[in-house]
């Protein structure tokens, strides 16, 4: 059961009712993230996410673990290049506490400038660990080939000039800027009582008003063709070609997460069955699509030896080209929708799985979601339709490639992608 409702203020709400969990599950979701940066502050949303659990008028830092820890929660949160969530999954007793904690970091976080000062070093650290794993590497590389110098392609993390440059008065004026209740939503999903939640709701974030009101603009980011290397002495050379996708909400989303699966989604999956089994080239192959608003991308991702290089891109460019020509039958697309509808089901098994769909749905498509109209859009996905999509995703061939590793004749790899 569900209840869909918004505050005088502007802020959306979401209450799923599930009656045979112990749990509930929390998130205050905020449309905003590393693309809603530019080049001076960039990383400022995740450097916020951080500062809200440092401390508050109300709550040392400690005192907001605790209050959710000594209960037997979780705390948490995630900044992404659209949205940022703070979410608690808790017994379902604790649904008040939950709302306390998560109003209290959001209206008194005091951002105190000796903490501050801690988390940028605990910032930059997290910076340098992305920089000794190759995959993340990878990813913000990928991201600048597929998109240039958008905003999407920002790193979400930051660098370290930006981090260092935070202040007190930069993130409060953000915050006011971009925190607002029109542009949030909060998600609740459990054993709670549909009324109660309303007004809980009403009782923590009623009186939020926005100090400002910005208009909320996205580009419009072609995809691009690019070769990016990044020099990294490591075993391996971890690759990602890019191919053209679907902007988050398209008609077409169903029948591409089909095509995805049974090209690259599984060990099963075409990609997987050639490269691997077949080939032995690598360990990992894999394929998936990122949904954005206004744009969107398919990635194929793998690790190979030095050695191995140019005969994996060869052999999956062939793939690429093969898989418009030998499309799926009939047969294997009723599997494909098999196993993305048990891959889904089992998805939300949790309340805190269904919180962050619903919360995501609110967020970016402004309804809900529901598993059983999902399911019923598998299943209307006709063998015609997966046929046009194949040809306005794969039919158009790779578009950009980023690698990360070393003795990589990048002009081979132009050859072979031309």
């Amino acid at each position: 059961m569900y209840n869909v409702f918004k505050l005088h203020n502007g802020l959306r709400v979401v209450v799923e009712k599930i009656d045979y969990v112990n749990s509930v599950s929390v998130g205050l979701w905020f449309k905003n993230g590393s693309r809603n940066e530019n080049k001076e502050n960039n990383g400022i949303s995740h450097f916020i996410e951080h500062m809200l659990f440092k401390g508050t008028e109300n709550r040392s830092a400690k005192d907001i673990a605790e209050a959710i820890e000594n209960v037997g929660g979780q705390l948490n949160a995630f900044t992404g290049r659209e949205a940022t969530c703070y979410y608690i999954k808790a017994l379902d007793s604790h649904l008040d506490l939950s709302l306390d904690v998560l109003s209290d970091m959001l209206f008194n976080s005091t951002f105190n400038e000796e903490e501050m000062e801690k988390e940028k070093s605990v910032v930059i650290e997290e910076i340098n660990m992305g920089e000794d794993s190759p995959e993340d590497v990878l990813s913000d590389l990928h991201s600048y080939a597929i998109w240039g110098e958008d905003t999407l392609s920002y790193p979400i993390l930051g660098t370290e000039k930006t981090v260092k440059s935070f202040n007190k008065g930069l993130l409060k004026e953000y915050i006011d800027s971009n925190y607002t209740p029109e542009r949030s939503v909060i998600s609740i999903c459990g054993n709670v009582d549909l009324n109660k939640a309303e007004q809980l709701v009403e009782r923590y974030f009623g009186h939020w008003s926005a100090k400002e009101k910005n208009t909320l603009s996205y580009s419009t980011p072609k995809i691009l063709k690019n070769i990016l290397y990044k020099e990294k002495a490591i075993e391996q050379v971890h690759l990602s070609l890019g191919l053209e996708g679907l902007s988050l909400g398209h008609k077409d989303v169903y029948p591409l997460l089909l095509i995805n699966n049974f090209f690259g989604g599984g060990v099963s999956s075409l990609l997987f069955q050639k490269v691997r089994e077949e080939l032995g080239l690598c360990y990992t192959v894999y394929s998936y699509s990122s949904s954005f608003i206004n744009t969107g991308a398919i990635n194929i991702y793998t690790g190979v030896s030095p050695n191995y290089v140019y005969d994996a891109i060869s052999v999956i460019k062939e793939e690429i080209e093969r898989f418009p020509k030998e499309v799926i039958n009939k047969f294997n697309l009723d599997i494909a929708k098999e196993q993305i509808k048990g891959n889904y089901i089992l998805g939300l098994e949790s309340t805190s799985s269904r919180m962050f769909s619903n919360g995501k749905s609110i967020m970016f498509l402004n309804k809900i979601n529901k598993p059983e109209d999902i399911i019923k859009k598998i299943d209307e996905v006709t063998y015609d339709k997966i046929l046009e999509v194949i040809d306005s995703t794969f039919t158009k061939g790779i578009f950009n490639c980023a690698l990360v590793g070393n003795n990589v004749e990048i002009n081979k790899v132009k050859n072979i992608l031309k």
